[in-house]
């Protein structure tokens, strides 16, 4: 669990990344002093302008230290491939958001239905030509059900049949979030 400070530390290195993407500067360095912000951790970057995504990047496992994920994601976010031909501007940076979810371990599930809980659990579903992934927000922003959130997953971001998940071939595995951001709700 990160602490107040951890957070908002994490979403300062998030907001100068993006900035200095969005304006041609150097990416900041930053050695925070947090045990928790020095281990490794899966994390992802989120970008908002209002409801609007802007970019969505991140990491299952953390290569390095989490302050360090958060800064390659939210720059990779900046260069998301769903946004190339319209990237994050200097102009815009006021309206972005910027949300952090730092990840659980990847658990594989044998009986999704049974083993996944809406809201509290993303998903990663691996099949021989395509995964994808949802984070469990999603779950609550979109109002699906168990079946629509992994048949979506399968079929809008894996590449593969909506009832994909079904099948021994491929393998559904799940992970919970530590969620935070920049627009906390009231």
């Amino acid at each position: 669990m990160l602490s107040d400070g951890d957070k908002k530390t994490l979403l300062r290195i998030a907001r100068e990344t993006i900035t200095a993407a969005a304006t041609g500067l150097a990416a900041p360095h930053v050695q925070p002093e947090s045990e928790a912000l020095k281990a490794p951790c899966g994390a992802f970057v989120t970008m908002k302008n209002g409801e609007r995504l802007r970019g969505c990047i991140g990491t299952f496992v953390g290569r390095g230290p989490l302050h360090e994920t958060v800064r390659e994601m939210a720059s990779a976010a900046t260069r998301d491939p769903r946004f190339l031909g319209e990237p994050v501007t200097a102009g815009e940076l006021d309206e972005i958001d910027i949300e952090i979810s730092v990840l659980s371990p990847l658990e594989t599930v044998a009986d999704p239905l049974a083993e996944i809980e809406l809201g509290r659990h993303g998903i990663y579903v691996r099949g021989s030509y395509g995964s994808g992934c949802f984070l469990p927000q999603v779950a609550t922003e979109t109002g699906w059900s168990k079946e629509e959130f992994l048949s979506h997953c399968c079929a809008g971001k894996a590449g593969l049949p909506p009832d994909a998940w079904k099948s021994p071939d491929v393998t559904v595995s799940r992970f919970e979030a530590e969620i935070f951001g920049e627009k906390e709700p009231d």
